[in-house]
């Protein structure tokens, strides 16, 4: 009875041990939503998690599924369509204090490459008056980047321009001659001046508002309880996958895994060489800067995103670190 004893509880220890194992499987599918039709550049993350099988190694199992823009990703984890949005920081800012939506971040990309920019030169940010401008959405993270970046062309509102909504394609409309100006992101500089046009930038979030927080991954806090293990785990596989592409050596394969985004791998590795400049992918930390969203959160209340009568999110609230804490510790082991 004893021997018998002892092999069970062998076998338990072994069963307990397995299911702590990164490793794992998990039942839970979670459901990535990613901005834009094709994704924009800061796909690559879980596009490379995907296809190295980073995933898998944590026992996650995930679908990474497009949006025309992080905005409305970001409607589709509240309404419980899907479990995670990849979403401009100020936006959410302004779904939750305007509704008192439950989702919170988990992991953020703080650094903004936003631009605005014109295909001929000597254009300055207020000849945009009267004009369109390239964005993704009316209130989605090209037209709140642009409302934040007028604050460096003094007397111009965006009530003074017509937006013009193009999902992720403003670069695209920009090289075939069908727009003069857009807000465009790094990648999409890259694409078009290595087409033999040369872009020329008016405004630079980087310097207009440094301060600025680009996106967060968001969830709801409900479905966070319900499925912490899960989220943990496709955390774990995004943070290893930042790591991935921070390795210079890895430059072909991070061009191969973004090819959802529509650009060739000359292009992204263009690109790559300048989103890792600014140290786009958090992979040493959450990226969930409080200095940093706690200034978009005074910013929204400024520029009247945050509707009269509202109270603007706290930080706190909004932002959860201990998931990351935990996804990280799973990458260490």
């Amino acid at each position: 009875m004893m021997r018998k004893f002892t092999i069970a509880g062998a076998g338990l220890a072994m069963l307990c041990a397995a299911l702590a194992s990164p490793a794992m499987a998990q039942d839970k599918k979670v459901v990535i939503g990613m901005p834009g039709i094709p994704p924009v550049f800061t796909t690559v993350q879980p596009y490379v998690a995907e296809k190295e099988g980073l995933f898998k190694k944590y026992g996650a199992n995930v679908e990474l599924r497009q949006f025309d823009n992080g905005t409305a990703a970001a409607r589709a984890v509240i309404a419980g369509e899907i479990d995670m949005s990849m979403s401009p920081t100020p936006p959410v800012v302004n779904q939750v204090s305007n509704s008192g939506a439950d989702i919170v971040a988990i992991y953020g990309w703080p650094n903004p490459d936003w631009v605005l920019a014109s295909i001929e030169p000597g254009k300055t940010c207020k000849d945009i008056v009267g004009q369109g401008v390239g964005v993704d959405s009316i209130g989605g993270a090209r037209s709140v980047a642009l409302r934040s970046m007028l604050a460096g062309c003094p007397g111009v509102k965006i009530e003074d321009l017509q937006q013009v909504a193009l999902g992720s394609q403003p670069g695209t409309a920009m090289l075939a001659g069908r727009l003069t100006y857009g807000v465009l992101h790094l990648d999409d500089l890259a694409m078009i001046e290595m087409q033999g046009k040369k872009l020329h930038l008016m405004l630079e979030m980087k310097k207009t508002n440094p301060t600025s927080h680009y996106l967060s991954l968001m969830v709801r806090g409900d479905k966070l309880k319900e499925n912490r293990d899960a989220y943990v785990r496709t955390l774990a596989a995004m943070i290893e996958a930042a790591r991935f592409i921070a390795d210079a050596k890895n430059a072909d394969k991070v061009a191969a895994a973004a090819a959802p985004t529509s650009h060739s791998p000359a292009i992204a590795k263009a690109a790559l060489k300048e989103f890792l400049a600014i140290d786009f992918w958090p992979a040493n930390e959450d990226g969930l800067d409080r200095k940093k969203i706690e200034a978009v959160i005074e910013l929204m209340k400024k520029v009247g995103g945050i509707q009269p009568g509202k109270e603007a999110v706290a930080y706190d609230k909004l932002v959860d670190p201990s998931v990351w804490k935990d996804a990280n510790a799973m990458v260490k082991k």
